[in-house]
């Protein structure tokens, strides 16, 4: 019997895309898509951050035949995977290809960026990673489950302290408190470029340069321009600066300008 394979026109599903770097990211999604429809058979996608959760779904969505699951371990994930699977299949009958690490035995303060580095100086790829938590005397993380051996056996040290690492079940997985350090300013507009200079303290030239050099990312979509105005609630990264919410407008001085408060990531 002669099987007509699915050939997806993939440039028609990507044509709304501007972010060139995620163009690539989406033509593998589809490739995924395609061997669901074909072969009958799940996939998962690596770790996406929300941004390119939102650019995927939008092109998950315009399939009937399909569907798909986010998971990251926890509900509150930033980072999760996409289960695309075929349509008449249920939740319940996949099983989600991650897995859980806890890390102990440290005696010193470690942040989320010493687990980061660690693991990626093993040589992972960040998209193999997912959500860092970090508690208490131990840390959580989550990995694709196809570099979780070789993540057991070389994963021994941690910034200069040596640590234990072992296996957890999903389930033993708990959200981390983030906290933040609260702060006014007084700003002339909602520019983004205006609030980097006002937070990180930079001057409007160099927070130019800054955004102008793909560095920032409102809401983890890459921005390019110092004039994008930002809304409340939006969430600023910037390499190597960390990362603020701009989180309320508390009203206007007597000189016309804006007072708001910004969420510091600690």
């Amino acid at each position: 019997m002669l099987v007509i394979l699915l050939k997806l026109n993939k440039e028609q599903y990507i044509e709304h895309i501007r972010d060139r770097e995620q163009i690539i990211n989406m033509r593998k999604i589809l490739d995924k898509v395609e061997i669901v429809i074909n072969k009958h058979i799940c996939q998962a996608t690596d770790f996406l951050d929300p941004y390119e959760r939102k650019l995927a779904k939008s092109i998950l969505n315009r399939f009937q035949d399909i569907k798909y699951i986010e998971f990251g371990g926890i509900d509150e994930s930033e980072r999760k995977i996409i289960q695309i699977f075929p349509d008449y299949l249920q939740y319940d009958e996949l099983e989600m290809p991650i897995v859980a690490f806890k890390v102990e035995g440290y005696s010193g303060k470690l942040f989320h960026r010493n687990f980061l580095g660690s693991i990626l100086g093993l040589g992972i790829n960040r998209s193999k990673v997912g959500d860092i938590l970090i508690h208490e005397g131990y840390c959580q993380f989550v990995v694709k489950e196809e570099i979780s051996p070789y993540i057991l056996t070389n994963l021994n040290k941690v910034g200069n302290e040596r640590v234990t690492i072992s296996e957890i079940p999903l389930e033993e997985l708990k959200p981390v408190n983030i906290e933040y350090e609260h702060k006014r300013y007084t700003v002339s507009s909602l520019r983004l470029d205006v609030l980097i200079s006002s937070v990180w303290n930079l001057s409007r030239k160099d927070s130019q340069k800054l955004i102008e050099s793909e560095r920032v990312k409102i809401n983890w979509e890459p921005v390019d321009k110092p004039s994008k105005v930002v809304e409340v609630g939006s969430i600023i990264s910037a390499k190597g600066y960390g990362r603020f919410i701009l989180s309320s407008i508390e009203g206007v001085s007597k000189k016309e300008r804006m007072k708001i408060e910004v969420k510091l990531l600690k």
